[in-house]
């Protein structure tokens, strides 16, 4: 990177524009930059620092604080621009901060934004050309191209004051993160994040498949349940290179080698052994082997249980079979027994009811003998019923006869219900007149309804049309304003279109302004191109004529006459010194200006058609600010939109001044309607009121004492009923009791001929079809009974059962109860033993499945964290503890530290070397990136803290020239051609300054350029290419001075 002017306007102490050429200053490769204490001379180097990083370094721009001058005119813009080369491109940086200035109109003051403008300069075409003017991008652009942040520049390329021994005493996580910017490391630190990744993936699969193994062993302890004493996990004692021990199956299920039979004395001891350890977590080396050895032990197990379990399955069936044989022979004596004990039971009961029995067939031969006197018994038995329901219902109808009566025979009661029939059809007529009353009265009822309805409504309509000359005002008043409203929007119309016609003049006239500043300083750089192109012509043409002899010499021919004195020999012809030029050079000289010229020219028409237009638009715009046009537009516009508003209501308030006529119309109309029907209803209320006076004159006489005429008729229907209803009860009454003496005649006879005593006895010996044939039926069992019981006390099978002690039953089945138990109990325990054996197989299986894939995954986890190791500087392995990252950047510094230590010796006379130390460091802290100083003249190696102030300024200043060599020799690093070195020299003797100034100019040889910047009085007579900054009342400025003798 290479600086070739910076241009300061209004920035900190300078109040108008000073320029610093760097590529006048750089022509001796070391210049000095002084001036007195307060003057700007840092303000110099921060303006080359915020032209890049668009901030100045250290504490010197804090929050709240201004780049500004205070010196500088208010309408005065503080500028910075940077013309710098860097990464092979010509590139010129223009930054403006945030400032305030006046306002172009009117009077008070802006908020002028921040600014920014890279631009490229073109060699093909000769122009500059605009890259960007976002922050953002420029930003970004720069610090590509350098390869540093703002710090990290201000401590290898600026170096400010006090700030000279940071990177000496700078811990190694500081001068790894500087080195590794600018030696372009970040791919060793990329491989060790890339194998960091890899070792946590590989980690996270190991984790995965031992937390499956440990699965598997949580399901194998859950199936095997304690059996053979293996009810804990295997601990993380065991051998991580034992294998496991144990049997396979006929089915090969585990896949694993071992033996068969059980397990030995000492595979059970060290199996209990590691029940009793740890528990193994995931990551342990032993855990795969743990887990087989386990397994293998629980399978034997199983299979020891499961062929006891088979045992005693065994003899518990036998048991059962026994215990079940004996439980039937209990059973069927104790049948026997129970048989024999209840026919005897049974004959002594038959022998207690023989009277009984007696009893029933004497009862069964008396219901035989009645069976021909029971139709007249059902005869008589019928009509006695129903002549009791007769009574009954007599009485229940002369109780709501009046008491008088109550005795009266049945054609009495006949003749006065005739009467109340009579009476009660000459009450239709009444009945008739009484309908027409409720008629007439509800007839008067409607009309009163009409009445008051028509009163409401001229009520209404009266009180409506009181109101109706206001209402109409208000509604004519309502359409004038919208008529008024359309009047002022055609007005703001006519003023709102030239307002915004001035106000996109006055934003064309604001760009317009920015692209004339544009175009003056294009012609400004044209300008000044044309005229050095001039100047360089006739330079050129100058030095043609000064040695136009040699080019007129240079076309003599031996003999032939010279054109300018004619002779023919030419003794001594002249020669073309050194710097000699041609009229190629003179001619591409003058082709270079006319070009220029035309540029200039171009750039003249261009920024003459801006001003024109420029002009055009103030004159447009009328002078007026754009914000105060904005606010007119937009307070015309609201006021437009409103008045629009308003006059958009007119035809809704015409419509609403019809249709209030209209309803005006309508309300005088019906008015007058709701008055006639008043008149004719009048006459015919008059009428129905005499008509219903004439009706209720006639049905009092009708209805007598009762409420009504129909009450009246409902009495009479009532009393009728209740006569005939009597009447007849009266007489059904006498026909039942004829019956029943003609039934009791026929039962006396019947009983007299089937030699029963008399009617009751007759009747009482009757019986039902069901009774006798339950009485039959009940015989017949008791002779059935009589002859079973006879022949079970017979049986010789029975009588010896009975002879016998009584059966125990009870505990037959207690006994086989038990059986059944243990036999369930032990079928139990073995299908559970099976499955038991079954499910530890399945599961073997898997876990062996899955060492087996375990396997390398477990392999590639410690190789890959082996190295993930080393390349984070966290392995044992690695003594130095160093990163990847730092130990490629160890030998950088080593190549650091020997460029430096070439510059240091000189500096200190031989007498001081920096190393690169690699010792380990103390703590957790990284390794690799010590730097020590050598003493040659004790020959011992010390620390860079132990140095004295000038001898730590020698050292740092060694220490930063030799990281820009190293880093301008690195081929993906930033080449770093301009260094500028901020005090310290005030702490270094006479001696010792000459050797540090030599080391300085000896760096010409790279074609660097370094500026110290300092007050010291002596480095202006060592020093002869200096910029001087110089300070007053109106504000600091610089000078160029090319020798002491200038001052």
């Amino acid at each position: 990177m290479r600086l070739h002017t910076l241009t300061v306007t209004a920035f900190g102490p300078f109040a108008g524009t000073q320029q610093v050429d760097f590529d006048e200053l750089s022509a001796a490769g070391l210049f000095l930059l002084h001036g007195p204490t307060g003057a700007g001379k840092t303000s110099v180097l921060d303006a080359v620092c915020f032209a890049l990083y668009g901030t100045v370094p250290g504490v010197r721009q804090q929050p709240g604080g201004t780049l500004r001058s205070d010196h500088a005119a208010p309408g005065t813009l503080t500028e910075v621009v940077l013309d710098l080369t860097v990464g092979g491109r010509r590139l010129q940086i223009t930054r403006r901060p945030e400032q305030t200035r006046p306002k172009r109109r009117g009077t008070g003051s802006t908020r002028e934004r921040a600014q920014s403008w890279l631009r490229e300069y073109d060699a093909g075409s000769g122009q500059w050309r605009g890259l960007s003017r976002s922050h953002q991008e420029i930003g970004e652009e720069v610090a590509q191209l350098t390869g540093m942040s703002r710090d990290q520049f201000c401590q290898v390329v600026l170096l400010p004051q006090g700030d000279f021994a940071r990177f000496l005493r700078a811990g190694a996580e500081d001068r790894a993160k500087l080195l590794g910017r600018l030696f372009d490391t970040g791919r060793f630190a990329a491989a060790e994040e890339q194998l960091a990744r890899m070792r946590r993936s590989a980690q996270d699969e190991v984790r995965a498949g031992d937390e499956a193994l440990l699965g598997l062993l949580h399901r194998m302890r859950q199936a095997l349940g304690g059996v053979g004493g293996l009810d804990a996990l295997p601990p993380g004692s065991a051998p991580a290179g034992s294998a496991p021990r144990g049997e396979e199956d006929a089915s090969g299920a585990s896949g694993l080698p071992g033996q068969r039979g059980g397990r030995s004395r000492q595979g059970q001891r060290t199996a209990r052994e590691a029940a009793n350890g740890a528990g193994l977590a995931p990551g342990d080396p032993g855990l795969t082997a743990a887990v087989l050895e386990w397994a293998a032990l629980a399978r034997t197990s199983a299979r020891e249980r499961l062929d006891a379990d088979s045992i005693a399955t065994a003899t518990a069936e036998a048991a059962h079979t026994e215990a079940m044989s004996q439980l039937a022979e209990t059973r069927e004596l104790a049948r026997r027994q129970r048989q024999y004990a209840d026919a005897e039971r049974c004959a002594r009961d038959l022998e207690a009811r023989s009277a009984e029995r007696e009893e029933t067939r004497q009862r069964l031969e008396r219901a035989r003998a009645a069976a021909g006197v029971a139709p007249a018994v059902a005869l008589h038995t019928s009509a006695s019923s129903a002549h009791e329901e007769a009574l009954a219902g007599q009485a229940r109808h002369r109780r709501q006869l009046p008491p008088e009566l109550g005795d009266a025979p049945a054609d009495e009661l006949t003749r006065l219900a005739g009467e109340f029939r009579q009476e009660l059809g000459s009450l239709e007529a009444a009945r008739r007149s009484e309908q027409r009353r409720h008629d007439v009265e509800a007839e008067l009822a409607a009309l009163e309804r009409e009445s008051r309805t028509d009163e409401e409504a001229l009520r209404e309509a009266s009180e409506w049309l009181s109101g109706w000359d206001g209402a109409r005002e208000a509604h004519q008043r309502r359409v004038d304003a919208a008529q008024e409203a359309a009047t002022r929007a055609e007005q703001l119309a006519g003023r709102l279109e030239p307002a915004k016609l001035r106000l996109a003049a006055a934003r064309r006239r604001d760009e317009l302004a920015q692209h004339a500043e544009d175009a003056g300083r294009r012609l400004l750089d044209a300008r000044e191109g044309a005229a050095a192109a001039h100047e360089e012509w006739l330079r050129l043409k100058d030095l043609r004529l000064r040695g136009i002899a040699a080019e007129l010499a240079a076309e003599l021919r031996e003999g032939e006459p010279c054109t300018v004195c004619g002779a023919t020999a030419h003794p001594r012809p002249a020669r073309a010194g050194a710097g000699a030029v041609d009229q190629a050079a003179e001619d591409g000289a003058l082709a270079a200006y006319r070009a220029a010229e035309a540029a200039r020219e171009e750039a003249d028409t261009a920024s003459h058609r801006v001003r024109e237009a420029l002009a055009a638009a103030r004159a447009e715009s009328q002078g007026e600010e754009t914000g105060e046009l904005a606010a007119a537009v937009a307070e015309l516009d609201r006021n437009h939109g409103l008045a629009h508003s308003a006059a958009a209501d007119a035809h809704a308030a015409r419509e609403a001044l019809a249709r209030a006529e209209r309803e005006h119309s309508e309300r005088l109309a019906q008015m007058r309607e709701a008055e006639r029907r008043t008149a004719a209803r009048t006459s015919h209320r008059e009428a129905l009121q005499r008509e219903l006076a004439t009706l209720s004159a006639e049905l009092a006489h009708a209805r007598g004492d009762a409420p009504s005429v129909t009450e009246r008729a409902a009495t009479l229907r009532r009393r009728t009923a209740a006569l005939t209803e009597a009447a007849e009860a009266a007489r059904r009454t006498q026909e039942t009791g004829r019956r029943v003496e003609e039934a009791g005649t026929q039962l006396a006879a019947a009983a007299a001929r089937a030699g029963f005593g008399s009617p009751a006895d007759a009747a009482s010996a009757v019986l039902g079809d069901e009774e006798q044939r339950v009485l039959e039926t009940r015989l017949e069992e008791w002779r059935a009974t009589e002859a079973t019981v006879g022949a079970e006390l017979n049986d010789p099978v029975l009588i010896a059962a009975a002879a016998l002690p009584p059966a125990d039953a009870d505990a037959a089945q207690s006994a086989t109860d038990e059986a059944t138990r243990r036999l369930r109990a032990s079928s139990a325990a073995e299908d559970a033993s099976r499955t038991r054996c079954s499910e530890l197989d399945t599961l073997s299986g898997q876990a062996a499945a899955g060492a087996r894939e375990l396997a390398p995954l477990r392999e590639a986890h410690e190789h890959v964290a082996r190295l993930a190791g080393l390349a984070a500087g966290t392995s044992a392995e690695n003594e130095r503890r160093m990163r990847l990252e730092s130990y490629v950047l160890a030998a950088r510094l080593e190549q650091v530290a020997a460029a430096a230590s070439e510059r240091l010796a000189r500096m200190s006379a031989g007498r001081y070397t920096l190393v690169h130390s690699d010792a380990l460091a103390g703590g957790r802290a990284r390794s690799g990136l010590g730097l020590h100083v050598i003493d040659a003249w004790t020959g011992a190696e010390r620390d860079t803290a132990t140095l004295s102030g000038g001898e730590t300024f020698s050292a740092s200043l060694a220490l930063a020239l030799g990281l820009a060599d190293v880093v301008t020799d690195e081929a993906g690093g930033t080449r770093l051609e301009t260094l500028f070195i901020d005090e310290g020299f005030g702490s270094l003797d006479e001696q010792t300054l000459d050797e540090i100034l030599d080391v300085l100019d000896s760096l010409r040889e790279r074609d660097r350029c370094v500026g110290i910047v300092s007050h010291v009085a002596d480095l202006r007579q060592r020093i002869p290419v200096q910029l001087e900054v110089t300070k007053s009342r109106q504000g600091s400025a610089l000078r160029h001075r090319s020798s002491p003798a200038d001052a």
